[in-house]
């Protein structure tokens, strides 16, 4: 039975090939009054091609986005989004593109988990170009998904190389004023809130902004251990505009990226390019040593130094915050320079 005008159809090419059946349309004519074909696909078996021909006219926007290339989906992603997110974070997303580049021109909904994996694995660079292609591959999911190009992520089954052990150098005097120096750039507000209050990273991310006080001044979070969690730490005088400005995005976390909560993976981006401008080689659980080790050395009191850390000591018994306590807590972070 012949298909109708324009339906497009189905022929097996010559030769020996693994996939004979070509599903076509006709797009035009060229200048000799010949046929110029738009290819729908190739096949292995004459069923499948008439498939997915009939699919093609059912709804063919759909079967050129089942088509559409790494590179097709990037591109589109970032003419998207770039304009939404800092330049560093733009230029951490094209670098990751270009590590890559062997399934640039690969459909997207055909690339496996395995070989977003190979592409980590075999890049060559430590933990921080890791993580950033890891973090390239969610967003092309995440963005893949609302097309309907796929219907998983796959990005959530890889890993890259964890954050490595930390020597634990703590920050110097003269290093903490050269990240004053350039307090106004974007993030850099983030660095001087680890400094000055002693979180973790985990931590920082998951604060909501409900649990920031700006009538008394204090913030409670911590996550990781009975001590540690929901502890309330008071705001040092040289970090509380920071803190006004973010709770004032009005955002659920008071850190949050485009308005959503924080990943680690995507703040790293963020800590790299910082440590890059400042020349400096440090982690972010390396302000929280420096944040004790200027305590100590300021000279403050033990018990409110394992409060305002979320440690257990003998110094420290049933977790009460009275006036008092927090007036002394208050007194110790008014250490800090």
């Amino acid at each position: 039975m012949k298909n109708p005008n324009g339906y497009g159809s189905v022929v097996k090419l010559s030769g020996n090939r693994r996939k004979p059946f070509c599903a076509r349309k006709t797009s035009g004519w060229n200048e000799k009054g010949y046929p110029i074909y738009m290819i729908i696909g190739y096949y292995a078996e004459r069923q499948e091609a008439m498939i997915a021909l009939a699919e093609y006219n059912r709804n063919p926007f759909d079967v050129d986005l089942a088509k559409i290339t790494m590179k097709e989906l990037f591109d589109k992603w970032s003419a998207r989004d770039f304009g939404k997110m800092s330049q560093s974070s733009a230029s951490s997303h094209k670098s990751a593109f270009k590590h890559a580049t062997p399934l640039h021109n690969v459909p997207y909904k055909n690339i496996k988990a395995y070989q977003m994996q190979e592409i980590i694995d075999g890049c060559g660079c430590g933990y921080s170009t890791q993580g950033a292609i890891k973090n390239l591959f969610g967003q092309l999911d995440k963005f893949a998904l609302e097309l309907d190009v796929i219907s998983k992520c796959n990005s959530t089954l890889i890993s890259a190389a964890p954050i490595p052990p930390s020597s634990k150098v703590p920050f110097t005097e003269e290093e903490i004023n050269e990240v004053w120096k350039i307090a106004g750039q974007e993030w850099v507000d983030s660095v001087l809130f680890f400094l000055y209050t002693g979180f973790r990273i985990g931590e920082m991310t998951t604060i909501e902004t409900a649990n920031v006080d700006l009538d008394k001044m204090t913030i409670k979070g911590g996550i990781k251990t009975k001590a540690g969690k929901d502890r309330i730490v008071p705001i040092h005088p040289r970090i509380q505009q920071f803190v006004v400005d973010r709770a004032s995005e009005g955002n659920k976390y008071l850190f949050s990226y485009k308005g959503k909560k924080l990943s680690s993976s995507q703040y790293y981006i963020f800590w790299n390019d910082i440590m890059k401008q400042l020349k400096m080689e440090h982690t972010p659980h390396e302000c929280r040593h420096t944040f004790r080790s200027r305590l100590d050395s300021a000279g403050a009191n033990k018990r409110c130094i394992d409060l305002l850390m979320g440690h257990t000591s003998k110094d420290v018994g049933e977790r009460v915050y009275t006036h008092k306590t927090l007036d002394e807590l208050k007194d110790t972070i008014n250490l800090l320079l």
